[in-house]
């Protein structure tokens, strides 16, 4: 199960094949700003195994977002998160550094958002956003979300962004 193609932008699942372009975009600490720490090689090994066992257990997961050229753009997709104890399901995106700015993120995650509503069949759609992330923030709006709630569960405290979708 894949989100529909958009106008630029088609899904396919993530291997292991994708462990180079991943592992660059996401130990680039332009990108991960608003993480922790950029990741290591083996940490976006540990990513795309997360993201295969989300395809077993859900039929779903983060996905591949390529242009219909087969040029990497990023990932997004919707996984179950944890938000103050309970499990929301978040779109979530990351685009190649020299990609962004160019509305990729939210094109794609438009069509997460279909997908989440025609196919998962959920209520409400999250986006967990570090406070400071204005352009994902951003992106998170243009899909109608709204602040929700402050997730404190963590180390830090994450802004939950939401829509309804029933």
């Amino acid at each position: 199960m894949l989100p529909h193609p958009t106008a630029r932008l088609r899904f396919r699942q993530m291997t292991m094949a994708d462990l180079d372009a991943m592992s660059l975009m996401l130990g680039d600490p332009d990108v991960m700003t608003y993480y922790p720490s950029p990741k290591t090689r083996d940490e976006a090994t540990a990513w795309i195994e997360w993201t295969q066992a989300n395809y077993v257990r859900h039929g779903y997961g983060l996905w591949i977002v390529e242009t219909h050229d087969g040029d990497f753009v990023g990932d997004c997709g919707v996984t179950w998160q944890q938000v103050n104890g309970r499990p929301e399901l978040e779109v979530g995106y990351h685009v190649r550094r020299e990609l962004q700015g160019r509305g990729y993120a939210s094109e794609a995650a438009l069509a997460c958002l279909e997908f989440a509503r025609d196919v998962v069949g959920v209520g409400l759609l999250v986006a967990i956003v570090h406070p400071d992330n204005a352009a994902s923030r951003r992106v998170a709006e243009r899909l109608g979300m709204r602040h929700l709630e402050d997730d404190l569960g963590g180390s830090v405290v994450r802004t939950v962004m939401g829509v309804e979708l029933g």
